[in-house]
């Protein structure tokens, strides 16, 4: 086996190094991937424990995790950080969620409906405290809600943009962005009054999201 050859120039972006470079960062984006999962679990835990009556700390956070300090400050600044990445996080769940609801659906009038309705069950009572408990971390109840907002609006209105089209909009993008904040503006009315919305109400909100098709 040849180990050295005379007069060679190594080249530091091709061959052995480079896939060792490759490798070593691959390992270590799978530990920082997995530092972050675990620090959204747990302090979604504690958070959902505490509910609204005290605040988990940083360092309560990072023992349930069980990690250290510096593996949270190396992903977060502080913890209204970590909460918005929670709110982040929370959005792509229920888009996931939404998107599997939607394609038991083949008619789009069916689409929508499940779509709010899907939105519109965030207010279940065991959902919606864990919800409010989030956002409370983050900032005021009513400040942080409209924070979840913020971050839910983009990717659950992308979900519409097909069945919209469907239905014959000409601008399915910005008729979907106002019926996405029109439903989550009567979840936030329900999780910030701590009731569930209505049959009535969410047949509603459906006729509202349908009608700026249609209108």
């Amino acid at each position: 086996m040849i180990l050295t050859i005379k007069n060679a120039i190594p080249d530091p972006g091709t061959g052995v190094t480079d896939r060792i470079v490759r490798r070593t960062l691959a390992k270590r984006e799978s530990e920082y991937a997995s530092e972050v999962r675990r620090l959204l679990d747990a302090a979604l835990e504690l958070m959902r424990a505490n509910g609204t009556s005290a605040r988990p700390r940083v360092a309560d956070i990072v023992a349930a995790a069980g990690l250290s300090n510096e593996a949270f400050y190396r992903h977060f600044r502080s913890k209204e950080a970590l909460v918005t990445a929670m709110l982040e996080d929370g959005a792509e769940r229920l888009r996931s969620y939404l998107a599997h609801q939607l394609a038991k659906e083949a008619k789009p009038e069916r689409q929508v409906r499940r779509w709010v309705e899907g939105v519109l069950a965030q207010a279940d009572a065991e959902i919606a405290a864990t919800t409010l408990a989030v956002l409370w971390n983050g900032s005021s109840a009513n400040g942080g809600i409209s924070a979840g907002r913020h971050f839910a609006s983009a990717p659950l209105a992308s979900l519409l943009h097909e069945p919209f089209g469907a239905l014959g909009s000409d601008s399915p993008e910005l008729d979907a962005a106002l019926a996405a904040h029109a439903t989550l503006g009567m979840l936030a009315d329900c999780l910030w009054k701590r009731v569930e919305p209505t049959r009535a109400e969410i047949a509603g909100v459906t006729a509202f999201c349908l009608g700026a098709v249609t209108r």
